[in-house]
């Protein structure tokens, strides 16, 4: 006999021993039958010993009665709210997940003990201390991950989570015992009572928005960071001349090789990748002094499409003994070389025009706005330019005076008077 309970820290599922406690089992059976326990909290939790729950309105609603039996429910009757609870010798708290009945002492015998509704789950072995104080009725065979988050679940100094946790619902797998006069299941779930509601703390759901909010702005600065970052060192690549422009993005139809065997060579891999395409160019990357593969290659394709093809059918293929790699190349230092060679030719043959110039002072250069938007004028002479105001010549030979007149004999008195 079982009945799952679903929480909303997930559902956990209680085999119950009728042949040890039949009674407290009809009693917990009944109630979880015509929903008794829907919307109850889960509170009192002791990290590593035990929780409680069964009252639907909790210790914290001042209108809660501690909850009482199915036969206190259906009669009305004070006198049925509670009963004598069993205890079997052979039953002990000494595994987690080990459920039993809350108990109180009864007012006028206190060897005897009474149950109602409540009930108490233990979070960790070896609870021994409720022994004669709780009466085991069944234990839990599914959702110990469940009894783990409500373990680890932040409390106040009473035991009451901060975000409320509760059964949500209650399912009977299996129920031997006949229904009592007057009971009635409901059809389906009743909603919680305001008097429930009263009692929220913080709910469930509010809780976990909050927190996949929190993540999601995290996630989405972590990724702001990233792009702010990346974008300052393509930034600095381009003001150092290795990038043509900041926002230059690897060429789409280049494949990247790896993990070749070192015997591979340019032409094994052209062969083999050409049925996907025409390739305009296939190299295996080699050292520059020993000429020895360095096991990787770039190929590139006519056309995207065949690099594409070509990434998805080729990746982990065995070529020469060696399983090799295949990805999109994110490498730009041929679109770099590229862009850094045709603007030195047009330097070059700036200069060799008169242009003032290979490297710089010539018409042709290429003129970045994105640091100077101001147009600036060249001169086309082939003279210096001023570069000092008329104030800073004042004392100071013009181009046109003539130097003043000097004697061409060597000075050899290191500077003594030859008078």
């Amino acid at each position: 006999m079982s009945v799952l309970l679903e929480t909303s820290a997930g559902d956990i599922v209680i085999d119950l021993l009728v042949d040890y406690a039949p009674k407290m089992c009809e009693n917990f059976l009944k109630l979880c039958k015509v929903k008794y326990y829907n919307f109850s909290p889960i509170h009192s939790i002791q990290k590593s010993f035990s929780f409680q729950t069964g009252d639907p309105l909790g210790p914290l609603s001042s209108e809660s009665n501690g909850g009482q039996s199915i036969w206190g429910l259906l009669s009305g009757d004070p006198s049925e709210k509670t009963f004598p609870a069993l205890f079997h010798p052979k039953l002990k708290h000494l595994e987690r997940g080990t459920v039993s009945m809350a108990t109180v002492p009864h007012p006028s015998d206190p060897d005897t003990r009474l149950a109602g509704s409540q009930f108490i789950v233990t979070l960790g072995d070896n609870t021994d201390y409720l022994d004669g104080k709780a009466a085991i009725f069944g234990k839990v065979v599914e959702g110990f991950d469940v009894l783990e988050k409500i373990n680890d679940a932040i409390v106040d100094e009473r035991g009451h989570p901060l975000v409320d946790i509760r059964i949500k619902h209650t399912v009977i797998l299996d129920d031997p015992y006949p229904d009592p006069a007057g009971m009635r299941e409901p059809s389906a779930s009743p909603p919680p009572s305001k008097a429930q509601l009263a009692t929220v703390r913080i709910a469930e759901g509010e809780e976990l928005l909050d927190v996949e909010a929190s993540e999601e702005a995290a996630a989405e600065a972590e990724r702001r960071r990233r792009e702010r970052e990346a974008a300052a060192q393509a930034l600095t690549l381009e003001m150092m001349g290795d990038l043509p422009f900041a926002e230059v993005k690897p060429p789409e139809n280049v494949l990247f090789v790896c993990k070749l065997n070192p015997v591979t060579t340019d032409e094994d891999l052209e062969l083999i990748f050409s049925r996907f395409g025409k390739i305009l160019s296939c190299e295996v990357i080699r050292d520059q002094k020993t000429g020895d593969s360095l096991q990787y290659a770039f190929i590139e394709f006519e056309d995207k499409k065949s690099c594409e093809e070509a990434y998805s059918k080729m990746d982990s293929v065995l070529i020469d003994d060696r399983r090799i790699h295949v990805d999109f190349s994110q490498s730009v230092s041929k679109l770099s070389d590229v862009w850094r060679s045709e603007t030195n030719s047009k330097r070059k043959s700036a200069a060799r025009r008169g242009g003032g110039g290979g490297w710089g002072g010539v018409d042709e250069l290429e003129k970045w706005r994105k640091y100077r938007d101001e147009d600036v004028e060249w001169r086309n002479d082939d003279s210096y330019q001023m570069v000092h105001g008329v104030e800073d010549l004042k004392g100071r030979r013009l181009d046109g005076d003539k130097p003043p007149a000097r004697d061409s004999r060597p000075d050899v008195s290191g500077g003594r008077d030859r008078s």
